[in-house]
């Protein structure tokens, strides 16, 4: 195999990777919005729930991998809809608290009944699963350390 077909396979691995995620992002989007939860919400939802009432935007973004600024953006849309509250942290003011509203409870009670993530997970056997996750895991561990962190530092989500 030449370099550059090296390249090539590995660049159309990527892509197809970024496909599946981006297929099953919207399929999960199209189900959030009939409780009219755009996804990035949902996502949100569960990273406060992941880190603890209350969370700071900073872990957020982190839990996330998104960047700040996107996630301050999506945290005051979701304050206008009611589903947080940010308030400053008495100790350091500089510093913003994020929690849920009694309907961003409610919100994330029927984020937790969707089902098509599970349903095209699913199509995988157990052992498949296994060994896709490990899979991913060891990409996710090379990637952390192309970016210069430690894979064993950076907090890996565990939705509740």
């Amino acid at each position: 195999m030449t370099e550059l077909s090296g390249t090539i396979q590995h660049y159309n691995l990527w892509v197809l990777l970024h496909h599946v995620s981006d297929i099953i992002f919207n399929a999960r989007q199209t189900e959030l919005m009939r409780y009219g939860i755009p996804g990035m919400q949902g996502e949100v939802l569960f990273a406060i729930k992941a880190i603890g009432n209350p969370a700071t935007p900073a872990q957020i973004s982190r839990l996330m991998f998104r960047r700040p600024h996107s996630v301050s953006g999506i945290l005051i849309r979701m304050e206008k809809a009611g589903l947080v509250k940010r308030s400053k942290d008495l100790e350091k003011k500089n510093l913003v608290r994020v929690t849920l509203t009694e309907k961003g409870e409610r919100a994330y009670r029927q984020v937790l009944k969707g089902r098509a993530v599970q349903r095209i997970v699913s199509s995988l056997s157990e052992s498949e699963r296994r060994r896709l996750r490990s899979l991913l895991e060891t990409l996710r561990n090379k990637g952390l350390k192309e970016l210069g962190l430690d894979p064993e530092r950076v907090p890996y989500p565990k939705f509740v």
